[in-house]
């Protein structure tokens, strides 16, 4: 399962697009997509994919999102479509008619000249009007009609099939081609998915598109992934939120990231339980130790991701009373159970479901950040060839 996002930048400005390239593969993006809409656009993909490896020493692969303009673009500019990893096209943005098809073949004729793969991103924004009105007209014919989003589905499907069935046929192997069909209602997403994974065999990028900003845009984006995902449909996800103004970009990658570890599908850093606090627990300290403790743990998993990749399964536990706190610390790989309101200020600590050692004291916090460190160099060993740091 791979985790995809999209720059907002201008594309035509190559040191602002490249700074966000290397952003959001920093976040953990692992494909990243930029908008290749005009001229000025395609002429500095290749100066982008250059500085992306250079200045940032980063080699993410780029993708070129292409509507209206692509043939034009990727035969014009040779250098963008050697320096593009993948093509991104919207079959309801290639013209219509005899057109549609010529401009259609085009872009997949380059996409095989270069052995680039190719996304075939259908949106229900951008659908192709002659093709829902067709299907339309020949629902309304039957004698006990769809609903208006059954036929919307179809089309979207029928559209994102046709099109994979005759990218094949101008030569373009069924394995680089990848589908998408994404919409906007969690519910319309979730079933077009569901009926176009039952119908093919090709890798499926999945999305909420256009899901908001804020938490309304994070829970239904990620309902719906969960969804499904956790019934085995997906091969790369991205969460399209609409970023606060001046906000940060990678905050959609970082979605996708906890998404996956929660499904226990991927790993990407220590998990840290906490509890939320109640009445046994009216001091900060447990939540002041729990932030810390997590902040520590992502600045050293940037050092242990190539010296100790293992340590991105820890379990870590940061508890505050002794409710459920000793049974969460055991169930870690390694816990701390706080002293809650009235109770000793004393701290017990669990490694590997045994009582190791009880803390307390102004240097708690550090003595228990250390027992962790020295955990970790314990349990995940160095890579061969990988210097201690």
């Amino acid at each position: 399962m791979v985790v995809q996002s999209m720059t907002n930048t201008d594309t035509a400005d190559p040191g602002a697009t490249a700074a966000q390239v290397a952003q959001l593969a920093a976040a953990g993006s692992e494909i990243v997509r930029i908008t290749v809409n005009n001229r000025a656009a395609a002429a500095r993909v290749a100066e982008i994919r250059d500085r992306v490896h250079d200045e940032h020493d980063c080699h993410v692969p780029l993708v070129g999102d292409f509507h209206y303009t692509g043939h034009t673009l990727l035969t014009e500019f040779p250098e963008c479509a050697r320096a593009l990893a993948k093509y991104r096209i919207n079959p309801g943005n290639v013209g219509r008619g005899a057109r549609h098809d010529r401009n259609f073949a085009t872009m997949v004729e380059v996409a095989i000249e270069h052995g680039r793969p190719v996304r075939i991103g259908v949106n229900a924004g951008s659908l192709d009007p002659e093709l829902l009105d067709r299907l339309m007209d020949r629902n309304a014919q039957r004698a006990a009609p769809h609903s208006a989003e059954e036929v919307l589905r179809e089309a979207m499907i029928d559209s994102a099939l046709r099109s994979a069935e005759a990218a094949e046929t101008l030569g373009l192997p069924a394995e680089r081609i990848v589908i998408s069909v994404k919409m906007s209602r969690l519910q319309d997403m979730v079933a077009v998915y569901r009926q176009l994974a039952a119908r093919c065999a090709y890798p499926l990028h999945l999305g909420l598109t256009e899901a908001g900003m804020g938490s309304k845009g994070i829970v239904s984006t990620t309902a719906a992934l969960g969804i499904l995902l956790q019934e085995g449909i997906g091969d790369t996800v991205r969460a399209s939120l609409t970023p606060e103004p001046g906000g940060d970009r990678s905050l959609e990658v970082k979605i996708c990231l906890e998404l996956l570890q929660s499904l226990g599908m991927r790993s990407f850093r220590p998990e840290v339980t906490a509890c939320p606090g109640c009445g046994r627990t009216t001091s900060t300290l447990f939540q002041e130790l729990a932030q810390r403790i997590e902040g520590r743990l992502d600045e050293r998993m940037e050092v242990w991701k190539a010296q100790r990749p293992g340590a991105a399964e820890l379990k870590v536990a940061v508890m505050g009373c002794i409710v459920n706190g000793p049974g969460e610390s055991r169930a870690a790989d390694i816990g701390i159970s706080l002293p809650g309101t009235g109770e000793q200020p004393r701290a017990p600590v669990y490694v590997d479901g045994e009582k190791a050692c009880t803390l307390e004291g102004a240097t708690l916090a550090d003595d228990f950040m250390a027992m962790v460190e020295d955990y970790v160099e314990r349990r995940y060993p160095l890579e061969a060839g990988v210097p201690a740091r």
